[in-house]
């Protein structure tokens, strides 16, 4: 090899997902999952006591019961997924680099993916959380993790994080491509943007200065909310709608799976896709642009739990435009998301 600096590496990091989708593993990811402080960002006490002696008890039976759903012979959608990405951004990037996989809870760890790493000695490691819009409780918990590990080793390499690509051009076209086989299929009345929700109070916890309303101040994007999580998702939506032509009035920004009774970034997606019934709204293409991976948020909850609800409520059609999965040009952006991160 004639790069004198060694080879750089790449270490994917998603969510997570269960080792299987049975009620003890899937009580297990919760427990990793839910525990993480910024994830739930109450005290530890509290959130030990929440965890383990109500959510994880009672929510893994009902979650192990959806992730069957999802399960299909070569596992989780999420998991398996990611080791095709890693494998083709593998060959895009050649052998100047290493290309590690990661979860953020479960397997394989973030642990094992540095770990891989280290043993390559590689010169840098760029760290691509699959999370396109920041937010704390993904990106910035997945840059945590990872410090808490590498502060251990004895020689740190240069590690840079790709916090977001919202925007991404190529991120977008992805988006647009996935949709535009529904759109020539079918005519619809509204589209829906649903993204994963988070506590109103985590994104007021990142606001700078007094900027953040949680309301109108999302239609625009800067400098002082550019890692403001529900702005991001506006802005996606926005590129993938103006990619796509369609109007500001044809589709609705929302957000879903929300946890417990405090409040969360609104308007939540099973309130609106019952007003568009009411609204009269017949046919209607969703998309959960938060999510690249085929995954129980994306397949279980918007492709089926939210279309059942929508039939009930009058609807005709609701469709789920498919994650980006391994699709070419998703493993285009990766190559040029990291070649440009890279020294």
């Amino acid at each position: 090899m004639n790069n004198k600096k060694g080879k750089k590496g790449v270490l994917l990091v998603n969510l997570g997902t269960p080792d299987q989708p049975d009620t003890p593993n899937v009580r297990k990811y919760l427990r990793e999952f839910l525990m993480d402080g910024r994830v739930i960002d109450i005290p530890f006490v509290q959130r030990w006591m929440l965890i383990n002696f109500i959510i994880a008890p009672f929510r893994a039976p009902k979650s192990a019961a959806e992730y069957q759903k999802l399960w299909d012979e070569r596992g989780s959608p999420l998991k398996y997924y990611g080791e095709d990405v890693r494998d083709l951004l593998q060959k895009e990037l050649t052998n100047d680099y290493v290309v590690a996989l990661a979860m953020r809870y479960q397997n394989p760890s973030i642990a094992s993916g540095l770990d891989e790493l280290k043993k390559a000695h590689v010169s840098e490691i760029i760290v691509v959380p699959l999370f396109p819009q920041y937010a704390s409780a993904s990106t910035g918990s997945v840059a945590d993790k990872v410090m808490e590990i590498v502060r251990k080793w004895q020689i740190i390499p240069n590690i840079r994080f790709i916090n977001q690509f919202a925007d991404d051009p190529m991120f977008i076209e992805v988006i647009a491509q996935r949709a535009k086989k529904w759109m020539e299929q079918h005519d619809y009345d509204h589209y829906l943007f649903s993204y994963h929700g988070l506590p109103e109070r985590q994104i007021l916890k990142g606001s700078v200065g007094s900027q953040c309303q949680l309301g109108k101040c999302c239609n625009s994007f800067h400098d002082k909310n550019r890692y403001c999580y529900r702005a991001q998702c506006f802005l996606t939506s926005r590129l993938i709608a103006e990619s796509l032509g369609i109007s500001e009035d044809k589709y609705t920004v929302a957000f879903q799976s929300r946890l417990g009774k405090t409040p969360w970034i609104q308007p939540y997606t099973d309130e609106k896709l019952v007003e568009f019934a009411e609204k009269g709204y017949k046919k209607v293409l969703a998309f959960s642009p938060a999510f690249v991976s085929d995954c129980l948020e994306t397949t279980v909850e918007v492709g089926e739990t939210y279309h059942e609800q929508f039939l009930e409520a009058g609807g005709e059609r609701w469709d789920l435009v498919e994650s980006l999965n391994d699709h070419p040009l998703w493993i285009q952006c990766l190559k040029n998301l990291v070649m440009e991160k890279a020294s």
